[in-house]
């Protein structure tokens, strides 16, 4: 999975998101903030496609309206506005078309400056672009790749807002539990991943190991200019992938693991890998 999945292209002319404090809002009016703005909101290089020929399959997505604009398009978010999401759908879709055997899931975890009317849109837009490809809420334990495969289903949509109860494709958020170390420190991440690990739900979630490294408002006052990547994520990767490399699947193991700047290092093959002890042990 990948962090923030959308965040590779964020607009420096747009107005800051309704997801920053009052405070930021009033000093991006000065115009070098929204480019220090940008250095620390963007956590991926790659585009969705780019993405999903690497190996991601899960996407972690923050959508927003845009308070002001006529009609209800909605964008993805982080600090500053991403593309619109029916165009990440779309091109999300291309790629499942040519690859009918792949499956994706698609957690819309935070939404912003949107009311019913607002998720009604945003609903029928995920409707429109996937169609029968997805898959309707279901024991989890019962979705294998080959119960996807027999009904043609591509797509999981986890969405973390009330009205999934009205729709049968919408997967409550509860399912795909994504705890957040929320920490500049390696060590305690690593040691926070271990914790939630052992508590995970024996049976009926997802789960969602974020990997990731969060930066505090002096973490950026003392790297402005290096930004997320320099700081914090480049150091810091080589260690968390050897976490990964340890780490086992299936039961009260690893299930879904997020990075920055999935590209950075081996991430996604690393991950993928770790599939192959699922394999050893059904051999034995």
């Amino acid at each position: 999975g990948s962090h923030d999945s959308f965040s590779y292209w964020v607009d420096e002319k747009s107005p800051v998101g309704p997801d920053q404090a009052t405070a930021i809002k009033r000093l991006a009016r000065i115009s070098l903030v929204k480019k220090i703005m940008k250095k620390w909101s963007v956590t991926q290089n790659l585009t969705f496609k780019e993405q999903l020929e690497g190996g991601i399959r899960y996407f972690d997505l923050r959508v927003s309206s845009k308070p002001g604009e006529i009609g209800q398009e909605i964008y993805f978010i982080h600090g500053l506005f991403g593309i619109k999401v029916w165009d990440g759908l779309k091109e999300i879709n291309t790629f499942l078309e040519q690859h009918p055997k792949e499956v994706i899931f698609l957690d819309f975890n935070h939404f912003y400056a949107m009311d019913d009317s607002h998720h009604f849109f945003l609903i029928n837009r995920i409707r429109s672009a996937f169609g029968s490809k997805l898959c309707s809420v279901e024991c989890v334990e019962y979705v294998t790749l080959q119960y996807m495969w027999e009904k043609k289903h591509q797509v999981l949509i986890f969405y973390h807002y009330p009205l999934y109860k009205e729709f049968p494709f919408l997967w409550p958020g509860n399912k795909m539990p994504a705890p957040w170390a929320n920490t500049t420190n390696v060590h305690k991440l690593l040691q926070f991943l271990e914790t939630t690990l052992e508590e995970r739900s024996r049976y009926g979630t997802f789960h969602v190991s974020q990997a990731i490294l969060t930066p505090r408002a002096k973490t950026i006052a003392r790297h402005l200019v290096r930004g997320l990547k320099n700081t914090l994520v480049h150091r810091n990767l080589p260690m968390i992938l050897n976490w990964v490399k340890e780490q086992k699947p299936g039961v009260m193991g690893v299930n879904i693991i997020t990075s920055d700047f999935v590209e950075l290092v081996d991430f996604a093959a690393t991950v993928i890998a770790l599939n192959d002890l699922l394999l050893e042990d059904e051999s034995s």
